[in-house]
């Protein structure tokens, strides 16, 4: 086996952050002068995601191949699944930014609470058919609760805008999710009971990695705004 397996989640994400991180102080973006809202709001999403990371590994529905670790480890997670919640909603936040300031995206507040109602309805949907099976059910009964409290607690127009940008940002997710749950190497990075998913894959993706990583996202996105507008209205 070659020692340098052993760097290869660490290396996915280094090459999934760092372009972002370079272009963050690029003269047109200047992405870096909102990092003092961005690092927070990150922070912040990151606690519940890691204890719930943390809930699963322990109950045995997805766990890490150490492998493709350095294998140092803080509450029976790989140092680099902590970093994942870093680097991912960074690289995902600066991609949605840069979008959000050259694209005009007022289109999708006519559509927001439409979609809002419908993907409540899907999520739940999900939820009950899958209840027996921890990954789906926890994963839609928490969209489901996200999408209340964005429609009726937060009021959001930000929603279906987050979505089409989530969508713009899916082949990169593909990729990254995909070498981490062995698309790309040898075999997954991550692995999941087959008995607590749905075990609907694109190859070798869980169908609902697609549904937690927009909670992820959309959670960064609205926290991000929340501080930016705070901060913006103390001036």
């Amino acid at each position: 086996m070659s020692p340098y397996l052993h760097y290869t989640y660490l290396l996915v994400l280094f090459f999934a952050v760092i372009i972002c991180f370079l272009f963050s102080y690029h003269k047109k973006i200047k992405f870096h002068l909102h990092f003092n809202f961005l690092f927070p709001s990150i922070g912040l999403v990151a606690i519940p995601f890691i204890a719930w990371d943390i809930i699963f590994t322990k109950a045995g529905i997805w766990w890490f191949d150490h492998t493709y670790t350095i294998g140092t480890d803080i509450i029976n997670l790989p140092i680099e699944e902590w970093m994942f919640f870093v680097c991912i909603p960074f690289s995902c936040m600066f991609t949605y930014f840069c979008l959000d300031k050259f694209f005009n995206w007022s289109w999708t507040k006519r559509y927001n609470r439409i979609f809002q109602v419908l993907y409540f309805l899907l999520s739940v949907s999900v939820m009950f058919y899958f209840k027996e099976r921890d990954y789906p059910f926890y994963t839609f009964l928490f969209n489901a609760i996200f999408t209340i409290f964005t429609f009726l607690i937060t009021k959001s127009d930000l929603v279906f805008k987050i979505f089409s940008i989530y969508i713009c940002l899916l082949p990169g997710f593909l990729f990254v999710n995909g070498v981490l749950t062995g698309s790309f190497i040898p075999s997954p990075v991550v692995n999941y009971n087959p008995s607590e998913i749905i075990n609907l894959r694109i190859k070798t993706i869980p169908i609902e990695d697609l549904a937690y990583g927009f909670l992820l996202f959309q959670a960064n996105v609205l926290l991000f705004k929340e501080f930016s507008t705070q901060a913006n209205s103390n001036i």
